[in-house]
């Protein structure tokens, strides 16, 4: 490991190594610091592979700014390196007819956002494009995808490292000190500490963000910056089932925006899963509750009427640092630089989480133009 770098990025995460590739033309000495032995092992591997449109964000919100930009990015970024992708479109599905002012309302959200193509359909239409689902209404979301996440995050690696950045794994950050002109970094690694130096750091440590961010002296809570685990459980429907959908089927989403609701996602297999839930959690933990099927189960039902109890199956769990705790309003994104907080120099990305995946390009790149000033 050098003693001294220009940049030193914390996780990676599929964030950490998007903010990697865009900085490796830089010139720039980069390290990447990952406490796990490879790349993406919490959030970024545990969650629904989807491309998200931005409809759901309030209007000028970074989730919707950079959700919006990330998803035409990362459909080029498909294309350009071949990795694995389906633009499957989305139904938002309302169920009942005294949901059709709140379906509504979500349109014109998604067309003040600069959402493209997006469109009410009527329940002819809806029947006609998803003959197994149940529906009053829905929005068509026609820009909605689903991505090979493990490829992208590979992709990212692989340009990051031909631009001659470094990554070192199973290493983790014990200590964060302000220095004048850059920062001292300890790392607790397999052979014990080590320090080096660094001018500039950007914290994408995704769950454990708001530690790092304590690490260099802020106080989390009042800054706003306390992350709560959010946990998704997520239930696979059996392929023996004989009623698939072409597209990915959403409810209306809750009005805190806590979560999309309980939906119905395809993988690149074509394989059913619905998730994730919201359930927040002390601690992390991949495992999950199988008493919960019932609520999946009772939810799914009014989209897919269809599905039988026994269809449905444990699949996996993810975990969201989310900034907004249970009951609370809307959070967006903190991607901040905190020379305000007599840090400068340290970029904190806090409370990155979806529409995380589908942003991470923006993200990069906004995080390039913080960069850039310094």
């Amino acid at each position: 490991m050098p003693a001294r770098v220009d940049i030193a990025i914390i996780g990676a995460g599929v964030v950490g190594l998007a903010v990697a590739a865009r900085l490796a033309d830089r010139g720039d000495d980069v390290l990447l610091l990952e406490k796990y032995d490879s790349f993406g092992q919490e959030t970024s591997s545990r969650h629904s592979g989807v491309i998200h449109c931005g409809i759901y964000y309030p209007p000028g919100s970074l989730k919707a700014r950079l959700c919006l930009a990330g998803n035409r990015s990362l459909y080029d970024l498909c294309s350009r390196y071949g990795i694995g992708h389906k633009r499957l479109g989305k139904l938002i599905v309302a169920t009942a007819e005294n949901e059709l002012g709140q379906l509504e309302s979500l349109l014109e959200r998604g067309r003040d956002n600069g959402v493209a193509g997006l469109r009410l359909l009527s329940p002819a239409e809806v029947k006609q494009l998803e003959p197994n689902v149940a529906g009053a209404a829905a929005v068509l979301a026609p820009s909605t995808g689903i991505i090979d996440a493990p490829a992208l995050m590979k992709c990212f690696l692989g340009l990051a490292r031909r631009g001659g950045i470094q990554v070192a794994y199973r290493s983790r950050v014990s200590r964060l000190e302000k220095l004048s002109g850059g920062y001292r970094l300890t790392v607790t690694g397999d052979e014990g500490d080590f320090s080096f130096t660094a001018r500039l750091v950007i914290n994408c440590a995704g769950l454990h963000a708001d530690k790092v961010a304590a690490l260099a002296g802020i106080d989390i809570d009042d800054a706003g910056y306390r992350l709560h685990f959010c946990k998704g459980e997520y239930f696979s429907i059996g392929s023996g089932q004989c009623h698939p959908v072409k597209r990915l089927i959403y409810p209306l989403p809750p009005a805190d925006l806590s979560g999309a609701g309980i939906h119905v996602t395809l993988d690149l297999e074509g394989r059913l899963r619905l998730g994730p839930g919201v359930l927040y959690v002390d601690r992390i933990d991949y495992g999950i509750d199988a008493r919960h099927k019932r609520l999946f189960y009772d939810s799914a039902r009014r989209l897919l009427p269809w599905l039988e109890y026994e269809d449905m199956e444990p699949e996996m769990a993810g975990i969201r640092p989310k900034l907004q705790g249970p009951g609370e309003d809307f959070r967006d994104f903190v991607i901040a630089e905190e020379s305000s907080r007599g840090l400068p120099g340290l970029i904190n990305l806090i409370g990155i989480e979806s529409p995380g995946l589908t942003a991470c390009p923006a993200i990069a790149e906004y995080v390039a133009g913080l960069v850039g000033r310094l």
